[in-house]
């Protein structure tokens, strides 16, 4: 299971070949995941899978193609609507083998229990969450990422680093993620630059391979927060990716959390290259100045204004977020509505 874009930037037939070369024949490949992974198209490739009888699902690809596939391999063995499985611990044990590989880096889903799709119909996205979607298998390799266009690079990478922020401020945290999240925090920041540049840095890649995977195994435990409950909206209901509608959101939401946990700012302002000196009163500052910067160095658009969205739209939009309760417990802060609508009026 893949998009157009890795099949048509080669990445499958050296896999297929070396699986034929194995003695696996019957191979199918399904290639229609969109930019936004849909509920229909986990209904359609499902159907491909029990009508070409598959016994196993490789997922190769960005968030959506792997996100697809692990909502496919809980999917296929259902009597039940697809949409029953939505919310947590709604999915019945896997009967099938799942093996995941990034080709961006990224969402971090190859290790996480989570696969997010968008209903179309109701312009919404909701949430599988189980651990029969955790991969038997994931193959984090750079060299599959080398091809990503420098957009999806920037806004996959800046997806990454939110995972690493949000787990570490998150309000289950632990000592294990948060060293997970500090690890990520250290090579995103400095490696994202230079895989935006140098798109065939395979050093870079590395680094950011192996930030997000650390940030993808952060938050599958720790739990994200605000910044992905108010980028949701914006996926569901624009059709904006979720690696710009996270980077849209991140600074904003981010000022918000500020006064919550000045300690954990301090923190990750010396992952992020702060002097040992720095002041915690001086810290959220470092780490605002640095995440706008970041998001200038890899032309990450500058609001939600850019995407067609109206000012008068922002009410409802807020509404919308305000019921993803699921992360906003996470959050250090609580936010009502006319919070969440005050952050979308930053972000325009």
């Amino acid at each position: 299971m893949t998009d157009k874009g890795v099949l048509d930037a080669g990445l499958i037939q050296p896999i297929v070949a070396e699986l034929k070369s194995q003695g696996i024949t019957g191979i199918v490949i399904y290639s229609e995941i969109s930019a936004e992974p849909e509920t229909h198209v986990v209904e359609s490739c499902r159907d491909v899978f029990i009508n070409e009888s598959c016994d196993g699902i490789i997922g190769i690809g960005g968030g959506s193609a792997m996100d697809t596939a692990k909502a496919v391999a809980v999917y296929q063995s259902e009597k039940r609507a697809l949409n029953e499985l939505f919310g947590e611990n709604n999915c019945a044990r896997r009967t099938v083998p799942l093996i995941c590989l990034p080709t961006t880096a990224g969402t971090g889903s190859e290790v996480t229990n989570i696969s997010i799709l968008s209903d179309v119909e109701a312009q919404l996205k909701k949430g599988i969450v189980s651990d029969e979607l955790l991969p038997d298998v994931a193959i984090v390799a750079p060299e599959l990422t080398q091809s990503c266009p420098p957009s999806v690079t920037a806004a996959s990478g800046i997806d990454a680093l939110v995972h690493a922020v949000e787990s570490y401020i998150s309000n289950f945290a632990s000592d294990i993620t948060r060293a997970l999240s500090v690890g990520a925090i250290k090579m995103i920041v400095n490696a994202l630059p230079d895989a935006y540049r140098r798109p065939d840095d395979l050093d870079a890649r590395e680094r950011m391979a192996t930030g997000s995977l650390m940030a993808g195994l952060a938050f599958g435990n720790a739990g994200v927060g605000a910044v992905h409950a108010l980028a949701y909206p914006l996926g569901g209901r624009y059709h904006l990716s979720h690696g710009v509608s996270n980077a849209l959101m991140f600074t904003h939401v981010m000022r918000w959390n500020l006064s919550s946990c000045p300690n954990d700012f301090l923190n990750i302002a010396l992952a992020m290259g702060a002097e040992a000196t720095i002041s915690e009163a001086d810290a959220g500052d470092f780490v605002i100045e640095k995440l706008e910067s970041l998001c200038r160095a890899v032309e990450i658009p500058g609001g939600l204004r850019e995407f067609g969205i109206e000012r008068s739209d922002l009410r409802s939009i807020a509404e919308a977020a305000s019921g993803v309760t699921r992360l906003l417990r996470n959050n250090p802060r609580e936010l009502s509505v006319d919070d969440i609508e005050a952050i979308y009026q930053a972000a325009y």
